[in-house]
């Protein structure tokens, strides 16, 4: 797998079709914050998804980079993969591993910034909801 994502990486615009990125771009700004809400708890590499997030959102991560951790990030949002994520304690290991290979070949790419507002987002998702009275 590992191969696969330097390839995406190195490839950059001639590999990625943006039309098809633009696409996951959109499925993971729908997904990602319900399904990061609903298991925060369960999640020990909360903090690198949501900085990968960020990343990937980012205008300014190269083309083939935020293809690759849009993938992973897809990867995760997806329930029904190679371990279907509703099996506790094991359902997000296939996840943390898709995350940590992808992390791997583009860490450098993940911001300080993008560190800060993962954090700042995660403390916020964390924090009951008040209900309007």
């Amino acid at each position: 797998m590992q191969d696969e994502i330097i390839e995406l990486v190195r490839q950059g615009d001639e590999y990625v079709d943006a039309r098809i990125l633009n696409g996951q771009e959109r499925f993971v700004a729908d997904q990602f914050w319900p399904k990061i809400r609903r298991y925060l708890a369960q999640l020990p590499f909360a903090n690198d998804l949501t900085a990968a997030y960020y990343a990937a959102t980012d205008r300014n991560t190269p083309l083939g980079v935020r293809a690759a951790l849009l993938g992973a990030l897809v990867y995760f949002i997806i329930p029904t993969d190679a371990i279907a994520d509703f099996i506790p304690g094991f359902g997000f290991i296939d996840d943390a591993a898709t995350l940590a290979a992808t992390l791997q070949v583009v860490m450098v790419h993940i911001t300080p910034e993008h560190r800060a507002r993962a954090s700042a987002a995660l403390n916020e998702a964390s924090q009951p909801e008040q209900e309007n009275q």
